[in-house]
């Protein structure tokens, strides 16, 4: 009976006998297999679920290009910014690998801010994916720190006083505030010792972001995908196969996703770096306007919209933070804001106002521009805290299709026979 079942499963297993005695014994074919055939996938997926895959891509080209830039990079104060124009100028094609990464942090905070926004939209967070978003936000918040460990670690004027400047809010903590400050920097000032921790954080992140990925992947396959509609899947009629209808569909977005991204890196490389970038670091001269990157600015504008130094941090670190209790925040039903006929334009209003803190804090903090700023950040925490909470209370959605295959092949103009024909199509 053994044997029996042993050449069952031999036979179920595509491939070479090769394939088919490893897979027997490490079953990573079949798990692929899996994923990409037998994975039951939505069939009204839009372009915006793209943004997962194309955040994943750029993870894999930001690891790749930053070990290699180690290979030639010194974690010294004194040689760091040498080294990093030894890559540019000295190293076989070091200066595109530099830019590759260089933009490649920008374009991932692109993909990923988009997937966030594309899951506030359609209510991705909702019952019963909530653990799903809550690693999402983890991977979101270690971005953040690798991001940053990452932008001082070419020595910079830039990088040096921004490491001071950030490190320094770590200050306004009661009691421990001063201890942990000289912790981070391995003394009494930022140095050689605040570069070498920063460095080696900067490389070991990426991969705690991998592992998060993964299981931020396995919560999603435990529920599968949600989709424009946010309703749940009903019958076979309402998912087709991953592979091949969304993995061509995968490809046209990372082509598109790839030409913009190269046009940056061969052509406007460093439009999204500031001029300090190209300045050693000199710690008795501080540069006019200590700027972080633009995927930091709507928070960087959060903090300084408020004069108390502790209540600022507070504020810049739960604007994060209260993304992980969202789910709980939003008390309605419905999923999809396509349904919402409020929320749809009340959605919008959180797009404005954060793009609207990130050109605040990218400006001097000046009278404007600070109450620009404090009435911006009032309404980021309103939304979530208040309008989100009230909305599903007060709102009255539309009604939802019975299913994904009802509502989107009569929208095609799908003859009825047809649509029961793909209806009972597995």
């Amino acid at each position: 009976m053994v044997d029996q079942s042993n050449e069952d499963v031999a036979r179920r297993q595509p491939g070479s006998r090769v394939v088919q005695w490893i897979d027997y014994r490490l079953p990573v074919f079949t798990f692929v297999n899996h994923e990409l055939n037998d994975y039951p996938t939505p069939r009204n997926l839009n372009y915006l679920w793209n943004f997962g895959s194309l955040a994943g891509f750029m993870l894999v080209v930001m690891i790749f290009t930053g070990v290699v830039l180690a290979m030639h990079y010194t974690a010294d104060s004194k040689l760091a910014f040498g080294s990093v124009e030894h890559i540019m100028r000295d190293v076989n094609y070091g200066w595109m690998i530099r830019y590759i990464h260089l933009n490649g942090a920008s374009f991932f905070f692109i993909a990923t801010y988009i997937h966030i926004f594309r899951g506030l939209y359609y209510g991705s967070y909702k019952a019963p994916r909530e653990l799903l978003w809550m690693l999402g936000v983890v991977i979101l918040l270690l971005m953040m720190a690798t991001a940053f460990f990452g932008y001082v670690l070419p020595w910079s004027q830039m990088g040096f006083w921004g490491a001071t400047v950030i490190t320094n809010l770590f200050s306004a903590v009661p009691v421990i505030g001063e201890s942990l400050v000289t912790w981070l920097w391995g003394g009494y000032s930022v140095d050689n010792p605040t570069l070498q921790r920063f460095y080696a954080l900067h490389y070991l992140l990426p991969f705690v972001i991998v592992a998060v990925v993964v299981l931020h992947l396995v919560a999603l396959h435990r529920h599968g995908s949600n989709n424009p509609l946010g309703i749940d899947r009903t019958g076979p009629g309402d998912s087709i196969p991953f592979h091949p209808y969304y993995t061509v569909k995968d490809l046209l977005g990372l082509a598109a996703f790839l030409l913009v991204f190269a046009f940056f890196v061969f052509y406007l490389p460093n439009y999204l770096n500031s001029t300090d970038a190209f300045i050693p670091a000199n710690p008795l001269r501080t540069p006019a306007e200590v700027v972080p990157q633009w995927y930091f600015l709507p928070f960087y504008a959060i903090l300084r919209s408020i004069p108390n130094k502790l209540a600022g941090v507070i504020a810049m670190f739960s604007a994060v933070a209260v993304l992980f209790i969202l789910p709980w925040l939003d008390t309605s039903n419905v999923r999809s804001a396509r349904f919402r006929p409020i929320y749809k334009w009340i959605f919008w209003l959180l797009v404005i106002d954060v793009i609207v803190l990130g050109w605040v804090g990218a400006n001097k903090p000046e009278r404007l521009f600070v109450l620009i700023g404090r009435v911006g950040t009032f309404y980021y925490f309103f939304h979530f805290l208040v309008v989100m909470p009230l909305l599903g209370i007060f709102e009255r959605p539309l009604p939802l299709p019975t299913s994904i295959v009802s509502a989107v092949l009569p929208k095609g103009g799908a003859h009825p026979a047809a649509a029961q024909v793909l209806a009972d199509t597995p």
